[in-house]
């Protein structure tokens, strides 16, 4: 089942249940989509699962961001909201990878490449987004991958 046959099964599954909390995040997860598959279709283009899959990481960064604010300045009804949307949105999300499995990638990512210093970053992390797209935070990846080529 594609990604997008899956949005719209939870949907209806939702919508049977009364889950108000996740039609609701699995209406804007379809929203967003359509908004990227205009975009690409003036590209040219078309989205793939991969570009899904980024976009669902990208939605999740997006609530943690707004979550601390609310937390910040003692808004739990929105917060909680926040938490509810993050928690459907990673549903959709391969498992995550452990920290230890992401340093191991990264150097292998390393070795393919031959990557050896810090112009060599972005080859690194292309190659990793490649394999990856969906199963690691790549703003920490970036990190682990500056500090490995740093020595």
């Amino acid at each position: 089942m594609s990604l997008r046959e899956h949005f719209t099964q939870s949907m209806k599954d939702a919508m049977k249940a009364g889950d108000k909390t996740r039609l609701g995040a699995i209406r804007l997860i379809q929203a967003t989509l359509k908004d990227r598959d205009i975009e690409a279709r003036g590209a040219g283009k078309e989205v793939s699962d991969d570009d899904i899959l980024a976009m669902l990481q990208k939605m999740i960064k997006s609530r943690q961001e707004s979550l601390a604010m609310y937390e910040q300045a003692g808004r739990e009804d929105l917060a909680a909201q926040e938490r509810g949307e993050i928690a459907v949105i990673q549903d959709f999300l391969p498992a995550q990878m452990s920290d230890e499995d992401v340093k191991v990638a990264i150097a292998a990512a390393i070795s393919e490449t031959g990557a050896s210093a810090m112009k060599d970053m972005g080859k690194v992390v292309a190659a990793l987004k490649a394999k990856f797209t969906g199963q690691m935070d790549f703003a920490k990846a970036s990190a682990l991958v500056k500090a490995a080529l740093n020595g």
